[in-house]
């Protein structure tokens, strides 16, 4: 199968509009399109089964570098090789990697559809109003790092299909399985049916997180900093809090991701 590459030199060729000021603007909510950006990015994108690229942009200078990906991959799509100046002035910002690529997701599974995927023995992290992307990424990046078997997102945060969401996640965010838009309460209803054992995060919480019991069927819920978790959501389960500094408020939510998730990781799975 021939690789689709074709050469463009005019900055105004349509075919390069869905490009056009990613910096100002994201594709995600615009049919299901998002935007992939670097070479470990695309090379998960063009591996995935969940999501699929509508088209590739390149730099010139970066094309022989992609080319074992390509080859590997065999993309259908179209693959556009333009200057660096160009891919520049389309993206508005130095594109410094020199590798863009449109998405789409095909499906995103609902809250029951998911449940019923994951395996008899899981961890699951569920995210509460998780509305900044550079957490949600690191979050999706310390699920691939602990093998978590999916994420469950309520209705209240961030697509982690947004751009700086998929860069900051190394691709993660395009492996980890998920689903978003239930709200919390209905998110734990189904949890605690499932038979999960549900731990939330919580600075206040008066057990430690390295005394916790590791179940069958964990699900471990994060808040938003500042706010935090909904007062219900402490009450109906258990809570854990990681200690810190006794003069200091709380740790960001992506590195209590991380040290949770290490610590209900099942090691079987790990290096």
């Amino acid at each position: 199968m021939s690789l689709d590459i074709t050469t463009i030199s005019d900055v105004d060729d349509p075919r390069l509009l869905p490009y056009r000021d990613i910096r100002e603007r994201d594709l995600v909510g615009r049919e299901h399109h998002f935007i992939a950006e670097g070479k470990v990015v695309l090379s998960v994108l063009l591996r995935s089964d969940r999501f699929q690229a509508q088209s590739l942009l390149v730099a010139a200078a970066k094309l022989l570098g992609l080319m074992p990906v390509l080859e590997a991959t065999k993309p259908t799509c179209p693959i556009y090789c333009v200057p660096q100046k160009i891919m520049d002035d389309i993206a508005g910002f130095n594109v410094h990697r020199g590798i863009l690529g449109i998405g789409e997701r095909i499906s995103t599974p609902t809250l029951d559809e998911f449940l019923a995927s994951l395996p008899e023995k899981a961890l699951v992290p569920v995210l509460c109003g998780i509305s900044n992307h550079d957490n949600m990424g690191s979050i999706f990046r310390n699920a691939a790092a602990f093998a978590a078997d999916g994420i469950i997102i309520d209705k209240t945060s961030c697509d982690p299909l947004y751009r700086k969401a998929i860069r900051v996640s190394v691709g993660a965010a395009l492996k980890v399985p998920y689903t978003q838009g239930e709200d919390i309460k209905h998110i734990l209803d189904a949890l605690e049916k499932a038979d999960f054992r549900i731990y939330s995060l919580s600075p206040s919480a008066p057990n430690y997180l390295k005394d916790a019991e590791v179940a069958k069927r964990t699900a471990l819920v994060f808040g938003t900093e500042g706010e935090g978790l909904p007062e219900f959501v402490l009450k109906d389960t258990e809570t854990l809090r990681i200690p810190i500094a006794y003069d200091f408020d709380s740790l960001n939510v992506a590195t209590a991701t991380g040290l949770a998730l290490e610590h209900f990781a099942d090691f079987d799975k790990l290096n």
